[in-house]
């Protein structure tokens, strides 16, 4: 018996079929930009051979001025079209098949060349977009259709014409960003022209049987966004116009409203996918936060969509269909939604990646060979990098033995999983221990390692993990004061106003712990949509409530505090900040910076600010000390005292707040090595 039949349906196309109803969505991964075609060709033919129906490449730019960022690539040359001919090869000699994403960023892109239907400034660049005059729009018009023909020229199986998210073609369709007066703007027949313009001339060009799928936005999730019935009208002209394929996209990138973060429910938006389905006669593809076979399945059953579509799983593991179609999906790496390695590495100009997966970009450079010598490798701490070196020891031939003094494997990642908006983490878990045991590890939990014992191995890699760091304030043994490790153990006592010392990381996650209901609205859709102020598109235009949030109530008063003269979470992830920001003030968590702390009374905490500040008290039931970390080395040090030197990674290296990121990375590069 087939354990996902829908999932793993083909799908006929009519010139072509599609082996599965799984598209790997687009992903913005830098890999183009290197100019190593060999390595772009590995990231896709990986995935091809783990058996996705067909991937859609990040988006490649139609014209200089419409890339996200300068040089942003693009097919402008005969050498281009060879360059990707190399990716398309590979991928077909894979059995896989491959559309390229055409993406105009309009007011998006991040150069001063940008342009736009108005003159309007995005809020997320600094750039104000040039208004296009008829002859601009022409030249996007025939650059997007250039694009399309070289694609197909380069090999490619078809393209997808980006025309949501906020980008060039969905700011025509809307009057939030079209304030023109011509025959581009004004009426919604007017403000359609041009992505209807743009689906006709590309279909002409590239023939019938290609793939061309458009990507539309079911809800824009802005102010003065697309009606639903306008989203409908489009998806019918689109269809007429010679799409095969309708990709629907959810929100933009400038919207207040998180769509794909590890905070949204999965399958959050497949209900507004739904909508379309019979509307059209071509096949729609629903997206966001699907992440494993299971709820891949469940969407399709239920006739929410004809495909789904994931990008970063396929991150997290290339072989995801092929392990579900095996009845491995307990063994399939799963995408935790972090944005750590991924989103934030691409807005900070750099190779996308996974913090599950760290091969994920570098399939040609971080490469698990058989060891030519196996060997015995202890190693201690089963958090993110002693499991991450463990399992790549394994996997290269080495018999490794994994030691933790907790009762369960995990490490920190254990409390991560406790904070509401943070539940895929105990999917991680479970993937880990399932890991672990397909592997052959020999796995000892629940035991202290002694340098002695270690000393026999061949390698020994210290993974040993953090401690809290002692802030040292005058006052700190109270019995009101706690660590945020007794904290988010659960067992700790914790009254109704809490004071946190420390707002990195940690800190934000215990404000969130301490002051969400119970259970999270993540785990609770439409608590969840009511939280953030989404609504039914069919009723709210743009899918936005009129009444905005509306968040429940914190179960307590909290007071976050650092010293650092900054506001606080300015440090934290680059796509991801915002939100957790948002979701505090939604709680109603004061949150303060530049503070000092002068000592803990049973009453609360004194703080001063400035220079010579006086100190003044706030009232705190409870006291939770979240300032940060220092390496646990200690058995690093008995080890060199004997004599062994070991390897030394993750926390115990650096306390660089709680990385699960760089652990994991670390760890695997140094077994790929040993």
């Amino acid at each position: 018996m087939i354990r996902y039949p829908h999932m793993l349906a083909p799908l006929d196309l009519g010139f072509t079929t599609l082996r599965n109803r799984v598209l790997m969505g687009s992903m913005h991964t830098g890999l183009e930009e290197t100019g190593d075609w060999n390595r772009v060709a590995e990231f896709y033919a990986e995935r091809a051979r783990g058996g996705v129906a067909l991937m859609v490449t990040g988006g490649m730019a139609p014209n200089r001025e419409g890339g996200v960022f300068p040089g942003a690539a693009g097919l402008f040359t005969d050498q281009d079209i060879a360059n990707h001919r190399v990716v398309t090869d590979r991928v077909h000699e894979a059995g896989g098949k491959i559309a390229m994403q055409i993406l105009h960023a309009g007011r998006y892109a991040y150069g001063k060349e940008c342009v736009a239907p108005s003159a309007i400034k995005s809020p997320i660049s600094p750039f104000v977009p040039t208004e296009l005059d008829e002859e601009g729009i022409e030249k996007q018009i025939a650059d997007i259709v250039t694009a399309a023909t070289r694609a197909q020229q380069a090999g490619y199986d078809g393209v997808e014409i980006m025309g949501s998210e906020g980008y060039f073609l969905n700011q025509f369709l809307v009057a939030h960003t079209n304030k023109r007066t011509d025959r581009w703007g004004g009426s919604y027949e007017n403000r359609m022209r041009l992505p209807l313009e743009v689906v006709a001339r590309v279909r002409a060009a590239v023939g019938a049987e290609f793939i061309l799928i458009y990507r539309l936005s079911m809800m824009d999730l802005v102010s003065d966004g697309s009606s639903f019935d306008e989203v409908v009208e489009l998806a019918r002209r689109v269809e007429a116009a010679g799409a095969s394929i309708l990709n629907t996209g959810i929100g933009w990138h400038e919207a207040r409203i998180p769509t794909i973060a590890t905070s949204v429910p999965r399958r959050a938006f497949a209900w507004v996918t739904a909508k379309l389905m019979g509307k059209v006669g071509i096949p729609v593809i629903a997206s966001n936060r699907i992440n494993t076979p299971g709820v891949a399945e469940e969407i399709l059953a239920e006739g929410a969509a004809d495909m789904v579509s994931m990008a970063r799983p396929f991150l997290a593991d290339p072989d995801f269909v092929a392990k579900a179609a095996a009845g491995q999906a307990d063994r399939i790496a799963p995408c935790i939604a972090c944005n750590q390695a991924c989103l934030d590495h691409t807005f900070g100009g750099k190779i996308a990646s996974c913090l599950v997966n760290p091969r994920a970009g570098y399939e040609t450079k971080l490469r698990y060979e058989p060891a030519a010598t196996p060997r015995r490798i202890a190693v201690v701490g089963a958090g993110p990098a002693g499991l991450s070196a463990a399992l790549v020891a394994a996997e290269r031939g080495h018999a490794v033995t994994l030691i933790d003094r907790a009762p369960r494997l995990g490490g920190q990642l254990n409390m991560a999983a406790r904070i509401p908006g943070k539940e895929e983490f105990a999917g991680l878990l479970d993937y880990f221990a399932t890991a672990v045991g397909a592997a052959g590890i020999d796995l000892r939990l629940g035991q202290e390692a002694s340098a002695e014992e270690l000393a026999g191995f061949d390698e020994v890699i210290v993974a040993t993990g953090v401690l809290p760091r002692d802030p040292g304030i005058p006052g700190q043994d109270l019995p009101h004061v706690l660590s945020y490790v007794d904290v988010l153990a659960g067992d700790a006592p914790v009254g109704d106003r809490v004071v946190l010392i420390g707002a990195g990381g940690i800190g934000f996650d215990v404000a969130e712990f301490l002051g969400q209901p119970v259970p999270s609205p993540t785990t609770d859709l439409d608590r969840w949509l009511h939280e953030w102020g989404v609504a039914d598109p069919e009723r709210q235009r743009a899918g936005l409530a009129p009444e905005g949030p509306q968040p429940e109530p914190s179960r307590r008063r909290i007071t976050l505090l650092q010293r650092k003269p900054e506001k606080p979470g300015r440090r934290l992830g680059k796509t991801t900040g915002w939100i957790h920001r948002t979701s505090l003030r939604h709680l109603g968590v004061e949150m303060r910076g530049g503070v000092g702390y002068e000592r803990i009374t049973p009453e609360g905490l004194e703080v001063s600010t400035g220079e010579g500040g006086e100190a003044r008290l706030i009232p705190a039931d409870t006291i939770v000390l979240c300032s940060g970390q220092v390496s646990d080395r200690s058995l690093a040090d008995s080890l060199q005292a004997l004599g062994v030197t070991p390897h030394v990674i993750g926390g115990a290296d650096v306390a660089a707040e709680l990385d699960a990121k760089r652990a994991i990375d670390q760890g695997a590069r140094l077994a790929a090595g040993l």
